[in-house]
């Protein structure tokens, strides 16, 4: 397959990024609840894990921190209304150009490559290749991807968290490539790394889960006779695929979002020495279940997101069999 392999990769995870990219957005600002910014300006840009982490915590100037209850939690059918509400219908597609460039980067890569890898590690029999080996494929795939793509998934949650900000904290970037300008100049281009160690585990575990259960579960339904090589197999397939990566991802999700979404002020620690560190935090200060938030938007936006990715992938497969 070679370079067609990423070319169809390319164009299917684009459809299926562009198409699904307001659940994506609500996902983030639901993954971002409890991260409410604190009313006192002395510790404004603190975190709730660091800024009431103990009852006896001071700042140089101020009183004591004093413990404020999060806001209620609300469902993805509120998060979207009160977006709408707030900033307007166009505000769901905020950040899409992050998006695009996104699956252009991170997703080519990874399904082309999983493709590759997918062509040399097949049984040349059957043309099918061990779970094993498709679990393998979709680890080292979604590493590369991630790597790849990590400057576009920093600005894509930036651009898309920047609306629950105060109007005088947020970064009002004008696309993609204003965030990814604005960020080498003020925080570095390291930066533009900043959470690539979450990025790359997710990305293993979501390409891992989504592409080899995929390939497995379609195999599996082609060889027990339940459907043919069609529509409903694909839809099928694909949607139990998207199920798997999202249960398996969350977690690392919620943690990723944090890491990348956080504000370093220059002379001021960040709140999240790291990705231990935020994951500690995060369950210490809001349970365990945290790492969790979100899931239903995720599962809302992955499910679609995965059967738009492979029903897209293989009619795409067929207009370009041919060259």
């Amino acid at each position: 397959m070679g370079l067609k392999g990423f070319v169809e990769g390319g164009i299917a995870s684009i459809v299926a990024g562009c198409s699904t990219h307001p659940l994506d957005l609500i996902k983030v600002r639901m993954q971002l609840q409890g991260e409410s910014v604190v009313p006192n300006q002395a510790i404004q840009n603190l975190r709730p894990a660091i800024a009431f982490n103990s009852a006896s915590a001071t700042i140089a100037g101020a009183q004591p921190a004093v413990h404020i209850p999060p806001p209620p939690r609300v469902g993805p059918v509120s998060v979207g209304i009160k977006i709408v509400q707030a900033e307007g219908v166009a505000a769901l597609y905020s950040g899409v150009s992050a998006t695009v460039l996104r699956q252009t980067l991170y997703s080519t890569t990874r399904m082309g490559l999983y493709d590759v890898l997918k062509q040399k590690w097949s049984d040349p029999d059957s043309g099918n290749m061990p779970l094993v080996r498709k679990i393998a494929a979709g680890l080292i795939a979604g590493g590369v991807g991630a790597a790849v793509g990590n400057p576009a998934d920093v600005a894509m949650v930036r651009m898309q968290a920047d609306g629950r900000l105060p109007m005088s904290e947020r970064r009002n970037y004008k696309g993609v490539i204003d965030a990814i300008t604005r960020m080498s100049k003020q925080e570095g281009v390291t930066s533009l790394w900043r959470g690539s160690s979450l990025t790359v585990n997710r990305a293993m575990i979501v390409t891992a889960s989504q592409l080899a259960s995929y390939d497995q579960i379609k195999e599996t339904i082609l060889e027990k006779g339940v459907m043919k090589d069609g529509l409903g197999t694909h839809v099928t397939a694909s949607f139990a695929a998207g199920f798997v990566a999202s249960v398996a991802s969350n977690p690392v999700d919620v943690i990723k979002t944090r890491v990348m979404n956080m504000k370093v002020e220059p002379g001021t620690a960040p709140p999240y020495s790291g990705a231990l560190d935020c994951a500690m935090k995060t369950v210490r200060t809001e349970g365990p279940m945290a790492l969790y938030k979100g899931f239903i938007p995720t599962i809302s936006r992955q499910g679609p997101f995965t059967v738009v990715l492979f029903v897209t992938l293989e009619q795409v497969r067929k207009i370009l069999k041919d060259f």
